[in-house]
């Protein structure tokens, strides 16, 4: 498997970059007329290579000034997007604005954003698990195919074939196309000429290991570099007499670029391409035109370079301009073949919408997503928005759609699949904190989730942790109607916490706080911006004297009622640049309901988040209130730590009122793809109080931190240092979600 994992990351690391717009020059046109009679079919052959591909743009628009027509196009991977999409009646400067202004880091990305996530989804980043889940079954675990499953690739590829997505026959295109594959099982190259167009573009895109192969007509295609990356012998069996073969491929690496096993797992791929290049170039007769643009050290994942790819595409076709001025024709023919090219930009107006469900998941639930109504037009940005939801449900492996023609009917059609290694998954995670110097805890945690338990996409999990708080979970969460709008929550468990008494800054006493646990709850989700939820709380539990005296030690039971409502469109939880995050919460705790004593109290936070460029702002507060009477010990609000008070120690400071603001501003400085960095600071104002009347602004204490974070695989780490008026301070190390 080392070798698989291996190149998914080669593949992935030059895959995924940012897109940035960039200006083509405009140039003029140069044709000297050749004769119409018995004009020879001109093909042409576009190779793969990435973003390299962008100067296959440049190449079309210079063939276009020089009136060269072309009657086939056979492209493999990059060279079928290019190829693919002007064979459909795209221009050279519409598909050249589209690779320079969609981003593609966004799109080389599965997650949708955060803000299309369920709003049961979002309540996961409470948890401090891996993101990534590993299915298993029967013993044996289970992983994808690929990285990447090309959820939002396939949707943009969708949308810029949709003017085409009646013409199932690619001979019938404006331009006859052909696009190659790879079939992983046999190794064989596979021809694509009919089907869904843009389904047969992916699968030409499926890089071995990054993006997960494409099944077609039974075979499990992926990207045709193994097996044919430029392929000639495509476009000249369509019945090309002349070819015009445009090779973007990056060779292969000098002995000095060799420094490491991923290099290595790299050139071996380039091997293989190399290899069939050779064997498809040496077949090439002598009016044929070869041209390889010059791209240098623009590399197959450097999208944000496309501009720059376009302009060295049209160098280098500019260079051959001798040997393809022969194929140029006059303006009255090339106007015919630019009038049978021209395909109207038309928004199919949809008459059913039906969907093709390989899930255990019903239909009424999926489609509840979908507001598109038979008679009204296709919004591609809706559609997509909407599958994203349905994707933010966390159980598909891929939803996309298709239009479709029949009959004089146009119809939409929902492909939407289960993930394949599932249903059962398994989650790890760690969460560490330390202050480098008394004081320090972790917890290790496993997450057993069992997905799509009914046609109402229920679920139930099971937790375990080990550390310094151990607990145990189970939970069963199941929606009452198909758009989930109205739920049932049920938890039950145990768990062991342990929290300090201080003295100032010295703590004097450690206890250990055991409860067990059930929760029976049933709420309303909001669309994916807001819940509300009403529930009862039955625990009963001991606290014992870990350090100190026993003071605080006895058995307690809990019996509570509580009312929330929840909002949350912050766009991460862990460096939020946008959104906003919210909750107010109503707890009474009844002696009817089986409470030692009675008391209420009142939770109240918000957090609103804003960028400006690399700036980012936060700011947010809490309050949390005993409203009257006295909450016993293990009830008390506690405060202290990393952005509550950063000066003190974790949970420092207890009372039965508890109110911090904080003002938070962190910077990106590190753009890497997989462990962006960031530096920040916060500014915070509040304290514990023990008496209502105590409350007040002169009462508070100022605090402060200054901080490094990152975003790593395995959760946000933070690392700095806390100051409290006073001048106490304390180093922190934080792993695990803040907001």
């Amino acid at each position: 498997m080392l070798p698989a994992a291996l190149i998914a990351v080669v593949w992935l690391a030059t895959l995924c970059s940012p897109a940035q717009a960039a200006a083509t020059q405009s140039t003029s046109p140069a044709t000297q007329p050749s004769s119409q009679t018995q004009r020879p079919k001109i093909g042409l052959v576009l190779g793969g290579g990435g973003a390299r591909g962008s100067a296959h743009v440049g190449v079309l628009k210079v063939l276009e000034e020089l009136h060269i027509p072309i009657d086939y196009i056979a492209g493999n991977s990059m060279g079928a997007i290019v190829g693919g999409l002007y064979a459909s009646g795209m221009s050279p400067d519409e598909i050249g604005r589209e690779l320079q202004t969609i981003d593609w880091d966004d799109t080389f990305q599965d997650a949708p954003p955060r803000t299309n996530r369920s709003f049961r989804r979002k309540l996961d980043d409470n948890l401090y698990m891996v993101k990534p889940k590993l299915g298993f079954s029967d013993g044996d675990m289970k992983t994808p195919l690929a990285y990447l499953h090309g959820q939002k690739f396939d949707l943009q590829l969708s949308r810029l074939t949709l003017h085409a997505a009646s013409i199932h026959d690619f001979n019938k295109l404006p331009i006859p196309f052909h696009a190659v594959a790879t079939d992983l099982e046999t190794g064989q190259a596979v021809v694509l000429q009919s089907g869904e167009l843009a389904r047969a573009i992916r699968a030409s895109m499926a890089v071995p290991g990054a993006f997960d192969p494409v099944e077609i007509n039974g075979r499990l295609l992926v990207d045709g570099l193994v097996s044919n990356n430029v392929p000639v012998n495509v476009a000249r069996d369509m019945g090309a007499d002349v070819l015009i073969v445009v090779d973007v491929g990056s060779g292969l690496y000098k002995r000095d670029q060799i420094m490491g096993a991923l290099d290595v797992v790299t050139q071996l791929t380039n091997i293989l391409s190399e290899r069939n290049v050779e064997q498809q170039l040496a077949t090439l007769k002598p009016s044929d035109i070869l041209i390889k643009p010059q791209l240098g050290d623009l590399g197959s994942g450097d999208f944000d370079r496309a501009g720059e790819g376009i302009k060295i595409g049209e160098q280098a076709a500019r260079a051959m301009l001798p040997a393809l001025q022969k194929l140029s024709v006059d303006l009255a023919h090339y106007t015919q073949f630019a009038d049978r090219r021209a395909v109207p930009a038309k928004v199919p107006v949809i008459d059913f919408v039906r969907i093709d469900n390989q899930s255990r998941i019903g239909d009424a639930t999926i489609l509840s997503h979908i507001t598109l109504q038979p008679g009204q037009s296709l919004n591609s940005a809706l559609l997509d928005k909407e599958i994203g939801e349905i994707y933010g449900l966390d159980v598909f492996e891929t939803v996309r759609y298709e239009v479709v023609e029949e009959g004089d009917k146009t119809g939409l059609v929902l492909h939407v699949k289960e993930k394949s290694w599932g249903p059962n998954y398994l989650q790890f995670g760690v969460e560490l904190a330390s202050n480098f110097s008394d004081e320090s805890s972790y917890n290790l945690g496993v997450l057993y989730s069992r997905t799509a338990i009914n046609s109402l996409n229920g679920e139930i999990r099971l937790g375990l942790q080990i550390g310094q708080d151990p607990a145990v979970v189970a939970e069963w969460y199941q929606p009452l109607d198909p758009a989930s709008r109205y739920f049932i929550n049920t938890r039950a468990g145990w768990s062991s916490n342990q929290y300090n008494v201080y003295d100032g800054d010295s703590a004097i006493a450690q206890y250990d706080v055991s409860r067990a646990l059930i929760d029976l709850a049933a709420g309303r989700e909001f669309g994916t911006w807001g819940q509300a939820r009403l529930g009862l709380v039955w625990s009963k539990g001991t606290v014992d004297t870990v350090i100190g005296t026993p003071g605080l030690a006895s058995d307690f039971r809990l019996g509570q009622a509580y009312a929330q409502f929840a909002v949350d469109t912050l766009d991460s939880v862990y460096f939020p640049g946008s959104g906003r995050k919210g909750q107010l919460g109503l707890i009474t705790s009844q002696e009817s309901l089986g409470a030692d004593q009675n008391f209420n109290q009142m939770l109240l936070s918000y957090s609103q988040a804003y960028t400006q460029g690399r700036n980012h702002f936060v700011g947010m507060f809490h309050f949390d209130s005993t409203l009257d009477n006295d909450a016993p010990p293990e009830s008390l609000f506690r405060t202290g730590g990393f952005l509550n008070l950063s000066g003190y120690r974790p949970n420092q400071l207890s009372g039965q009122q508890v109110g911090v603001a904080t003002l938070m501003y962190f910077r990106r400085i590190v753009d890497a793809k997989f462990l962006p960095g960031y530096v920040g600071g916060s500014i915070e104002y509040g304290n514990a109080w023990q008496d209502s009347s105590d409350v007040g602004f002169s009462s508070g204490a100022i605090n402060g931190s200054v901080f490094f974070g990152a975003d790593t695989p395995i959760g946000a780490l933070y690392l700095g240092v806390g100051f409290a008026e006073g001048g106490s301070s304390t180093l922190f190390l934080h792993l695990g979600p803040l907001f």
